[in-house]
C-alpha cells in the first residue's frame, strides 16, 4: 500500500477548526470506530490549543496502512490510528474544505463527542459497579477477619481453659499423691512417737512453715499456752483458721489472727475420725493455704487421728497381751538335784507377744516336769489360749501321765476346742534317782544337751506333729542319758529365727554359744541364761517373743 504524507501549516483559530474537522471527516473515512474517534479528537483538540492562541503550528499526516498524525509545536504530540477503511488518495488539505463540509465535520464530531460522553456514562457505570463490588468485597474481607480475630480469640480462650484444667488436673494428682504417701508413711508405724515425728518431716517446708501437735491427754502444755484457734478446734471438733483475713478456705472457720502468730496464718486441724484426739496446728508456709491445699491437709489430719488411733489401741493391746503372759509365767520351783532359769523377752516391734510360754512343776511321783511351748497366733487370744494349754498340762500330768501321753491329750483338746489355732511344745521330766531324762515333743524345735565338759548334741529325734493338727496322732516319748553336771536348754523359735537366716543356722549358733560358757558361768545358772542371749540377741530387734529355759542336773 503506498503511503501519502501532507504537512500543514497552522496560524490561527480557524486553522485549527478546519484541521480538526479534516481529521474527523479522515478517521471517519477511516472506519475508526466512534469511541476512538472521539478520544483521538479531544486529545487532538487539546493539541491544537497553541494555535488558538496565535502560535504557529505544524501538522504531518501521513495515510497508510494506518493513519500517523504528528504535531509540531511547544508540545510535541504523535498519535496513531489503525484504517479499516482506505483513505482517499491524494488527502483532502485543510484548505479544500467548503463550510458545508466543515459544518458537517463539526456535526460528526458533536456525534464522535456524544458518543464519546455516552462511553464514558458506561465507563462511569462499570467503575461505579466495580467500586460497588469492590466495596462488598472489602466488607466481607473485614467481616472475615473479624470473624478470623474472634476464632483466633476463642481459640486463645480454649488454650488459656485447657492450660488452667491441666494445672488443676496436675496440681490435685500431686496433693493426692502426697495424702497417699503420707497416709502410708503414717500408718506404717504402730509406734504413738514415731508418728508424731514423722507428721512435721511430712509436712515442712512444702505445706507449712512450722508444726505443732496438741493431744488432748499432754498436760505438758496446758491450754492457755496454745494457740486460740488450736483451742477453738479442740472443743469444738471444726477445723480454724486464724488470719488477719478470711482465708475463704472450705470447711474451714475464720477467726481473728492468733496472738502467737499475728502475721502468718495458722490452721488448726483436729486430728481423729470419731472423736478428737489433739490439733495439728499449721503455720503457713507463705502468704496464705491455697483452698485445693487445705482440703488435702483435712484429709490428711484425719488420717493421722486414725493413725494415732491405732497406735494407742495396739500399744494397749500390747500391754494386756504382755502383762497377761508374764502373769502366767511360773516362778521357777527349788529342787533337789536339779537347778531351773528360764527367761520370756517379748517382742520388740509388731504384736507378736502372747504365744510363748514355759513352765517347771513337780509331778505327783516327784519327778519335775519342764515345759516350753508356742501357740501360733499372737495377742490377748493367744495368750488366752497359751493359759488354757498351760493349765490343761498341769491337768493331765496330775493325773500321772508322762511326756508323751500329755502331749497326746493336749492336741486332742486343742483339735475339738480350737481348730483353728496349732502350737508347739516340748516336756522333759526329770525323776529323781535317774541320771537320765525323758521327753516328747509336738513340732517343737529341738532340745540341746551340754555336757560336763562344754560338747553339745542336739536331740534330734524326730518330733510328733503340732498340737491342733486336724488328724489323729499318737505322740512317742525318747530318753536321754544326762551325766551330772550336764544342761538341757529347751527354747522357742524367737530365739533362733531369723529373716536373714534359716532355723538350722540359728540352732547352730546357739549350741556353740551354749558350748562357750564357762563352769563357773553354768554355777549361776541366772547369769549362764543372761549370757546365753547376749550373742543370740546382737540386735535388740526381733519381731517374736522369746522363751529360754535351761535345766541343770546337780554335778
Amino acid at each position: 500500500m503506498t503511503t501519502t504524507t501532507d504537512t500543514w501549516a497552522l496560524t490561527g483559530p480557524v486553522d485549527a477548526a478546519r484541521a480538526r474537522a479534516l481529521l474527523a471527516r479522515l478517521t471517519a473515512d477511516a472506519g475508526v470506530p466512534a469511541r476512538d474517534r472521539a478520544r483521538f479528537l479531544a486529545a487532538l483538540a487539546d493539541r491544537l490549543r497553541p494555535c488558538r492562541e496565535g502560535r504557529p503550528l505544524r501538522l504531518t499526516v501521513t495515510a497508510g496502512d494506518d493513519l500517523r498524525i504528528a504535531v509540531d509545536g511547544p508540545a510535541p504530540w504523535r498519535h496513531s490510528l489503525a484504517c479499516p477503511a482506505p483513505l482517499p488518495r491524494p488527502l483532502p488539505r485543510p484548505g479544500d474544505l467548503t463550510e458545508a463540509d466543515l459544518a458537517e465535520a463539526l456535526l460528526g464530531a458533536g456525534e464522535d463527542t456524544a458518543a464519546l460522553l455516552a462511553g464514558l456514562d458506561e465507563a462511569e457505570e462499570l467503575v461505579r459497579f466495580h467500586r460497588e463490588e469492590l466495596h462488598q468485597t472489602n466488607q466481607g474481607v473485614l467481616a472475615l477477619h473479624a470473624e478470623l480475630e474472634a476464632a483466633a480469640l476463642a481459640q486463645r480462650e480454649l488454650l488459656d481453659a485447657e492450660r488452667s484444667a491441666r494445672a488443676e488436673a496436675e496440681n490435685a494428682r500431686r496433693l493426692l499423691t502426697f495424702l497417699a504417701d503420707a497416709s502410708a508413711s503414717l500408718n506404717a508405724s504402730l509406734d504413738h512417737e514415731d508418728i508424731l515425728r514423722r507428721l512435721p518431716k511430712l509436712l515442712v517446708p512444702e505445706y507449712a512453715r512450722h508444726v505443732d501437735v496438741w493431744l488432748m491427754n499432754d498436760e505438758r502444755t496446758p491450754p492457755a499456752e496454745r494457740a486460740a484457734a488450736a483451742v477453738t478446734a479442740a472443743r469444738t471438733g471444726r477445723p480454724q483458721h486464724a488470719a488477719p483475713h478470711p482465708g475463704g478456705l472450705p470447711g474451714v472457720n475464720d477467726l481473728p489472727a492468733s496472738a502467737l502468730s499475728p502475721d502468718r496464718p495458722l490452721l488448726c486441724l483436729p486430728l481423729g475420725a470419731r472423736t478428737v484426739q489433739g490439733v495439728l496446728t499449721l503455720s503457713a508456709p507463705g502468704e496464705r493455704f491455697a483452698p485445693d491445699t487445705a482440703v488435702m491437709l483435712l484429709e490428711l489430719a484425719r488420717r493421722a487421728g486414725i493413725a494415732l488411733d491405732n497406735a494407742r489401741q495396739y500399744e494397749q493391746h500390747r500391754d494386756v497381751a504382755e502383762a497377761l503372759q508374764r502373769a502366767q509365767l511360773t516362778e521357777l520351783p527349788d529342787t533337789a538335784g536339779l537347778a531351773l532359769a528360764a527367761r520370756y523377752l517379748p517382742a520388740t516391734h509388731g504384736l507378736n507377744i502372747g504365744g510363748d510360754w514355759y513352765d517347771a512343776f513337780p509331778g505327783p511321783d516327784g519327778s519335775v516336769l519342764a515345759v516350753i511351748g508356742d501357740v501360733t497366733g499372737h495377742g490377748l487370744r493367744a495368750a488366752v489360749i497359751m493359759g488354757q494349754l498351760r493349765t490343761a498340762l498341769r491337768a493331765y500330768a496330775v493325773e500321772g501321765n508322762g511326756p508323751a501321753r500329755i502331749l497326746t491329750l493336749l492336741h486332742r483338746m486343742l483339735r475339738h476346742q480350737q481348730p483353728e489355732l496349732y502350737a508347739t511344745c516340748a516336756i522333759a521330766r526329770f525323776t529323781p534317782g535317774e541320771p537320765g531324762v525323758v521327753w516328747a515333743a509336738a513340732g517343737h524345735p529341738p532340745a540341746l544337751v551340754r555336757g560336763p565338759g562344754g560338747e553339745v548334741r542336739v536331740l534330734d529325734a524326730k518330733p510328733g506333729i503340732m498340737l491342733g493338727v486336724p488328724v489323729p496322732y499318737e505322740y512317742e516319748e525318747h530318753r536321754e542319758e544326762l551325766p551330772a553336771g550336764a544342761t538341757l536348754a529347751l527354747y522357742t523359735d524367737g530365739l533362733v529365727e531369723r529373716r536373714s537366716a534359716g532355723i538350722d543356722a540359728g540352732i547352730e549358733r546357739l549350741a556353740r554359744a551354749l558350748g562357750g560358757l564357762g563352769t563357773a558361768e553354768l554355777e549361776q545358772l541366772d547369769a549362764a541364761a543372761d549370757a546365753l542371749l547376749k550373742p543370740m540377741l546382737r540386735d535388740s530387734e526381733h519381731d517374736d517373743d522369746i522363751c529360754l529355759l535351761l535345766c541343770r542336773t546337780a554335778p
